[in-house]
């Protein structure tokens, strides 16, 4: 059950590393969030989870983290979403359950949004939509990032989003205040949502604790029909 070896696709001249787990179907996407990458404890925990029940994972490195080529600075919300949607276009098949954490929350539900057919369900970990416009995560935002945020918001409006949604926060999160999480609640068209709030849970979720509950959700979602 160890992990699958990193690889490599090109989008748009940035060489993109992910790493496939093969299996059976969904296959489940784990999207990190800002300056984030494909081996945090989440992602790793979620990956042990696939193997354990014989499903396919794919994780991936956005441009400019991790192991992907590109200079994090060129980043942009709008080209990694490009280099998402690329991955599942080409590397998966059938249907997905999306799992994104803080930014990648945000970027999972524009792939819901633009690839309905094909997401099965959607888990968003202390997930950030328009964060440009309320916060941010990290100090050094680009103004080509913030002006990609702001042609990508969500919130002021209905999310056509119709899958199972679940929402897990931390009522601690000094990033991403809870009221983030209740909002992309009452935004989401589907009429399966469900929060979980952690107590005491911080932005990363990454403490043991968290990480159960994290899977927990996920085992849930697996077993609704």
């Amino acid at each position: 059950m160890g992990q699958a070896e990193v690889q490599y696709i090109v989008v748009g001249g940035r060489s993109i590393a992910y790493r496939l787990r093969a299996g059976g179907s969904p296959t489940l996407l784990f999207l990190p969030g800002y300056a984030s990458d494909m081996e945090g404890a989440k992602a790793l925990a979620l990956d042990a989870f696939a193997a354990a029940r014989g499903l396919a994972m794919l994780r991936l490195d956005y441009s400019g983290t991790g192991s992907s080529g590109g200079e994090f600075a060129n980043g942009t919300l709008t080209v990694w979403l490009e280099e998402v949607l690329a991955a599942v276009d080409r590397l998966t098949r059938g249907p997905l359950v999306v799992i994104g954490s803080s930014m990648g929350g945000w970027l999972a539900l524009h792939l819901a949004l633009q690839r309905a057919a094909r997401v099965q369900a959607l888990v968003g970990i202390a997930a950030a939509p328009d964060f440009t416009e309320w916060g941010a995560e990290g100090d050094d935002l680009t103004p080509a990032f913030r002006a990609s945020g702001r042609e990508l918001t969500l919130l002021d409006e209905q999310i056509a989003v119709d899958c199972p949604v679940r929402l897990i926060h931390g009522d601690a999160d000094t990033e991403v205040p809870l009221e983030i999480a209740v909002r992309t609640m009452r935004a989401l068209r589907s009429a399966d949502v469900q929060l979980t709030v952690v107590k005491d849970g911080g932005h990363r979720l990454s403490e043991p604790r968290e990480i159960d509950a994290i899977l927990r959700v996920a085992a849930g979602l697996l077993e609704t029909p």
